[in-house]
């Protein structure tokens, strides 16, 4: 590279000097995007020799194509010369770091490294350095950094803003990274007017004729680098004019004839010396010599470098050999015949010895043909990528693997590891690619299950199919039969989940269950419980709880399992349980770092607490799991956690953002037919109609739940249903409607013991009695334990209330009225708030409204801190549960305090009200 590329580019410049001189104040990202050659590398350049000068600390890397398949090598660059504060980092996260670089082997207990532990431990080590000054982090060539590297630079992109922590990251045109899904700020060159082109051709060649002048201008299109190289290459002896000018050749390829113009007057030792290193992933010069040595078959030595350094083609130390550009190395590569390419990548393999990731790959480069001796090692090289924590290098050696394999009997295994880890990866496509691939093979019992078990992850067909559902029965008998208990249940536990999400009938959903009891598991194995839960819940509710409830005592349950039996409980009704185990499982898979599976997680956790109304953990759940949905990629759990945003919204009275957030969950969950969320949908748009006073428009929305010809119908959501269409009956053949509806809930629940679905139907019962019955109703319904459903006890009470005063009972009215007031404001549900205070004063007793508690304040992220603050963590430990870095941390409570009108976190229990 060289400033010459910046020529006319004085408003590319001030973009980046903006970024750069603002450091101290706020961190931000900028990609820069152009075509190659146009100056990215000059301008990311002269950007860090100006943050130098500010005092700022430029960390770099670049990336190499050769080493995308390196996990964790772009990161090793970026954090090489802070390795040394990993040991002063939370040790899970120091341990992760350590491992992915392969100096630390995995914990058994612990396994592979989460990507995401691996992000947050970078993260941390770059703010402990901007806590000294400003840091600027520069990616150049970005796209073909190695895939782990990208997704850490990803998640700390999205952390950029409170603290002097910058980015600046150059990317190619024509490639994508998973940086793109960010939307990050772009900076992207464009070719130079013609005037600058001009100027800038006749700085560099003041003496060039005038018709090679014009066609130099022509054919490099205002590309910079074009007009500096094509000038230099016509003036070599034999250069082809006609190919370097044509108009017909793309830019890029006329560049790589230019420079490779210059490789034909090499020597042959330096032409062998630039064909390894264009080759080679490191560019260690030492490593480059051996190598190109073996490939002549006599010694070259470090002065074979220095015709290629005169030529400006490669710069050299005594350390390593680099191409001035990109498009050099490619041109090497391509003046190269095949067999001259195989030959380098052989030559490395022999000298990589005690380097078996890198010597496997150079293997495989150089393999022309099938080899399963190649093969196997790129199985083993798999295995280490995968314990590294980096599934996305494991992935690409196992389609290496397969490529190249003789066996057929590994073949079957090895498309299945590779489907797993494709769509642990959320590649559904490629993973769907590998099932077909392994279709037409002789697989065994096992390996069939398996490719059944993993088609349920494509998300195809997820809702409604019966037959689907008799496969994963019978693969899950032919599973056990073969002795493998843990896949059978693991097939099970997908048909229960088919069952749960549509009914199939009886019938059916009593397969399931029948061959998940004949398991030799112990009944209570968190999948067992969960296929009892999902596939009868109602039927088999009791035996559920009365197992969580053994559960809960006897403890001894990982992370995974309490996220299983979590889900169970929601299934069934069983909020109440759902609270503990999602509570322990959200725990645990924080300190696991399994992002993913977390937001899966906050999602069971956002519904459970919409349904008691506990926003004070509800919504902060619910603003995390919209984070970590869209940081995952994942749709369906993003949808979840909207609507769940929507229910909260709607009942805390602010309308405009419950229809934002529900119309933003149809558009997410429509793509994928599935009768769970459409209904959940429909509960939630009843709960803003009920809450706007809509009630005619909230029974339609519900009934739908209710109606088996309605795509939203769902038997066991109508257990939550219930209350809302109860609320919104007003109308008599609404009210009679719903009579009928709560007449065949009794009968499918009367076996159910879930404290929740007991008092929605008796709360149902009490709104839809006749007026001889209702008082009996109503005060049977109060006798139940609402204690952990305060909404629905205070909805009762309204109601109880209402029709007191109506029945011109005004005295009597007013202390259930008083006290549902009292309740809804506690709960923030203001529209059931305000109805409440008129109903009081038509009983002739004046209601007033609230103040906002001073939570009401802060955003739901903030909140969430100030909780955790309040309970006495540190800055360093709040960051660790919300992947966020401890300055980040500091720098939200700076801003809360002055919100909540404290000057210290001592004062936060209190303001917040927290229970000690």
């Amino acid at each position: 590279m060289s400033d010459q590329e910046l020529f006319g580019r004085a408003k590319e410049l001030a973009t980046l000097d903006a970024l750069v001189d603002g450091l101290p104040k706020e961190g931000g990202a900028l990609v820069v995007r152009g075509a190659p050659g146009i100056g990215k590398s000059a301008l990311l350049a002269r950007a860090a020799r100006q943050a130098e000068r500010l005092g700022t600390t430029v960390i770099t890397a670049s990336g190499v194509e050769a080493e995308t398949r390196l996990p964790f090598a772009g990161l090793y660059q970026l954090t090489r010369t802070m390795l040394g504060r990993v040991p002063d980092l939370p040790p899970v996260q120091a341990e992760a770091m350590l491992g992915a670089f392969g100096m630390a082997e995995p914990s058994p207990a612990g396994g592979a490294p989460q990507s995401f532990m691996i992000a947050l431990a970078t993260l941390n080590l770059l703010s402990e350095e901007a806590g000294q000054a400003p840091v600027l982090l520069v990616v150049d060539d970005a796209q073909w950094l190695d895939s782990p590297t990208l997704d850490v630079l990803a998640f700390i992109a999205r952390r950029l803003g409170a603290e002097p922590l910058g980015m600046l990251v150059g990317v190619r045109d024509g490639h994508t990274t998973c940086l793109d899904a960010l939307a990050l700020p772009e900076l992207r060159l464009l070719p130079l007017t013609t005037a600058d082109a001009g100027a800038l051709l006749d700085a560099m060649e003041p003496q060039l004729q005038a018709p090679l002048r014009y066609r130099v201008l022509d054919a490099a299109a205002g590309n910079p680098l074009a007009l500096i190289e094509l000038p230099a290459a016509l003036r070599e002896q034999g250069a082809p004019a006609a190919a370097l000018t044509s108009s017909a050749v793309p830019l890029t390829s006329r560049l790589e004839r230019a420079f490779a113009s210059r490789l034909l007057d090499l020597p042959s030792d330096a032409r062998s010396v630039l064909l390894v290193a264009a080759s080679d992933d490191e560019g260690a010069l030492g490593e480059v010599l051996a190598a190109a040595s073996e490939l002549t078959g006599s010694v070259v030595s470090p002065e074979s470098v220095s015709p290629a350094v005169a030529t400006g083609l490669v710069t050299a130390d005594e350390y390593r050999i680099r191409f001035s550009h990109p498009l050099v190395r490619s041109a090497v590569l391509q003046t190269a015949t095949l067999a001259e390419r195989l030959a380098a990548h052989g030559a490395l393999a022999t000298v990589l010895d005690g380097q078996p990731d890198r010597q496997t790959w150079h293997r495989s480069a150089a393999s022309g043909r099938p080899d399963e001796s190649v093969a196997v090692e790129l199985d083993r090289t798999a295995a280490r990528a995968e314990a590294r924590g980096a599934p996305a290098v494991a992935l690409a050696a196992l389609e290496r693997a397969v490529a190249l394999g003789e066996d057929p009997s590994r073949k079957g295994e090895r498309l299945l590891k590779a489907a797993e880890l494709a769509l642990e990866l959320g590649r559904t496509y490629q993973a769907a690619t590998f099932l077909h691939l392994a279709a037409p093979l002789e697989l065994d019992v096992l390996e069939r299950a398996r490719t059944v078990f993993l088609r349920e992850g494509l998300e195809i067909d997820v809702s409604t199919s019966i037959p689907r559902l008799h496969l994963l029965i019978a693969t899950a008998e032919e599973t056990a039969a073969a002795g493998a208990p843990e896949l059978a249940l693991r097939l099970l536990r997908a048909a229960a989940r088919r069952c749960w999400w549509f009914d199939p009938g009886r019938a059916v959903r009593e397969r399931v269950v029948a061959a998940a009891e004949r398991l030799p598991v112990p009944e209570l194995h968190p999948d067992l419980v969960y296929v009892l839960a999902a596939a009868a819940p109602l039927e088999r509710g009791a035996t559920v709880i009365q197992r969580f409830e053994r559960l809960e005592s006897e403890g001894g349950y990982d992370a995974l399992a309490a996220a299983t039996l979590g889900t169970a409980a929601t299934c069934m009704g069983g909020y109440d349980h759902a609270a503990g185990f999602l509570r322990q499982a959200v725990s645990g898979l924080r300190a696991q770092g399994r992002l993913g599976l977390l937001a899966q997680t906050l999602v069971s956790l956002s519904f459970t607490s919409a349904h008691i109304v506990d926003w004070e953990s509800g919504l902060p759940s619910v603003a995390e799991t919209i984070r970590l949905a869209e940081e995952t990629t994942q749709a369906r759990w993003l949808g979840g956690a909207l609507i769940a945003k929507a229910h909260f919204s709607a009942v805390l009275g602010n309308l405009d953002t419950a229809q934002a957030a529900i119309e933003q969950a149809e558009r997410q969950v429509l793509a994928v037919v599935n009768p769970s969320m459409l209904a959940f949908i429909q509960i939630t748009r009843g709960m803003i109609g009920l809450a706007a006073g809509r009630h005619a428009e909230a029974f339609s929305c519900v009934w739908r739940v209710f109606d088996r010809a309605d795509p939203a119908h769902h038997p066991y959501l109508q257990t939550m249903a219930i209350t809302a269409l109860a609320e919104a009956a007003v109308s008599d053949e609404d009210r009679a409607m719903a009579r009928d509806a709560l007449s065949r809930l009794d009968a499918s629940a009367a076996a159910t013991t879930a404290r929740l679905i007991r008092a929605n139907l008796g709360f149902a019962h009490a709104l839809l009695a006749d007026d001889e019955d209702a008082e009996a109703s109503f005060r049977s319904a109060l006798d139940l334990d609402l204690s952990r459903d305060p909404f629905t006890r205070a909805r009762l009470l309204l109601a109880y209330g209402t029709w007191l005063r109506r029945r011109r009972r005004v005295m009597e009215s007013r202390a259930p009225l008083r006290i549902a007031r009292e309740s809804f404001a506690s709960l923030g549900a203001r529209p059931w708030h305000e109805r409440a205070c008129q109903e009081l004063r038509s009983a002739g007793e004046g209601g007033t409204q609230p103040m906002p508690a001073d939570s009401d304040l802060l955003t739901p992220q903030e909140l969430q801190i100030a909780q955790l603050a309040a309970t006495g963590l540190s800055n360093r430990e709040i960051g660790q549960q919300l992947y966020l870095s401890h300055r980040t941390i500091g720098a939200h409570l700076y801003r809360i305090y002055p919100k909540l009108g404290i000057t210290s976190r001592g004062q936060l229990r209190e303001k917040l009200q927290l229970d000690g």
